[in-house]
């Protein structure tokens, strides 16, 4: 099996691989810095790799480059929704993570929370607003069906962009008006009070959970990437049967939506104990310092071990 394992690898340091990174989403400066260390870490373990900057892209030069495999760093729409991942499969160059379908069901926030609640996985009581609904809608009603509290998400933005919490009508409308700034539905969610954890999935495995812990009022785009107050534990404190809950319930969730390869899985416990799926991250944050690293260097694979296992299951889809 080793040998196996070695050649396979052999043969894929003979590929030309292509890091697409940055592009057009809200999220592109977090995506220039994934893949610059993607890019890195593929070096470092003796890849052929060119590192393309898709925001003036025209696909088919990565014919003409003569790509050979591309490893997709770019978070949010037109990278992490299934557009190119479509683009790739007719252009019939194999790609790291999830497929079209499982890309664009886990980008959605909308269709992903229908999909938990379909396969009876625990998520957070919801309702969704559409943009041409929203001046109809009786927001203080909407807000008590909800008990009183709820965090508003834009359907298809990732890193928190454009989200925040509303305990008033006040509060509520004015939320809503800037997600619809990113969206044209908006999917608000019962607030949960409690810690929240995350599970990176590799393969077909789950590597230890991290909890996160932040002063902000939830776990936003400041405390993600700017705070030098967010605190990350990695052991998480769970016991390890709650552990074993955790990391089983994410695998599940991360194949509900049809995701593959590689990824991360956001859970929230309520205050009662209960388990509550958020969304599922087809391509995370990928710097030194994210997530995923974090919990693959616990596991113990370091960041270009990591990022080779990525590719290496980009062969294996």
């Amino acid at each position: 099996m080793a040998g196996s394992v070695n050649n396979s690898l052999a043969l894929l340091k003979q590929e030309k691989v292509a890091v697409l990174y940055g592009g057009n989403s809200a999220e592109r400066e977090v995506s220039l810095n994934s893949g610059q260390a993607i890019a890195n870490g593929l070096e470092q373990a003796g890849f052929d790799v060119v590192l393309i900057d898709t925001k003036n892209l025209v696909l088919t030069d990565l014919l003409i480059k003569k790509i050979d495999r591309v490893f997709i760093a770019l978070h949010g729409r037109g990278g992490e929704d299934g557009c190119l991942q479509g683009a790739l499969e007719y252009l019939n160059i194999p790609y790291t993570g999830s497929n079209v379908l499982g890309s664009s069901l886990s980008m959605d926030k909308v269709r992903s929370k229908q999909i938990f609640k379909a396969c009876n996985l625990p998520t957070a009581p919801f309702t969704v607003v559409d943009k041409n609904d929203f001046e109809s809608l009786p927001l203080a009603e909407v807000l008590a069906d909800l008990g009183g509290r709820v965090m508003v998400k834009p359907a298809n933005e990732g890193s928190s962009i454009g989200m925040a919490q509303a305990q008033t009508v006040e509060q509520l409308r004015n939320a809503l008006i800037e997600a619809f700034g990113f969206d044209r539905q908006v999917l608000l969610e019962a607030w949960i009070d409690g810690p929240e954890y995350t599970v990176a999935i590799l393969g077909d495995k789950a590597l230890p959970a991290i909890h996160m812990e932040t002063p902000r009022e939830f776990y936003d785009y400041e405390a993600k990437y700017q705070s030098t107050s967010t605190q990350y534990h990695c052991p998480c404190g769970l016991s390890e049967h709650e552990e074993n809950e955790i990391k089983a319930l994410s695998v599940k969730a991360f194949n509900a939506t049809g995701a593959q390869g590689w990824g991360r899985v956001d859970i929230m416990r309520n205050s009662i104990g209960e388990w509550q799926v958020l969304e599922v991250n087809t391509v995370p944050g990928m710097t030194e310092t994210s997530l995923v690293p974090k919990a693959a260097m616990v596991f113990g694979l370091n960041f270009s071990e990591l990022v080779t296992q990525i590719l290496q299951l980009s062969v294996a889809e």
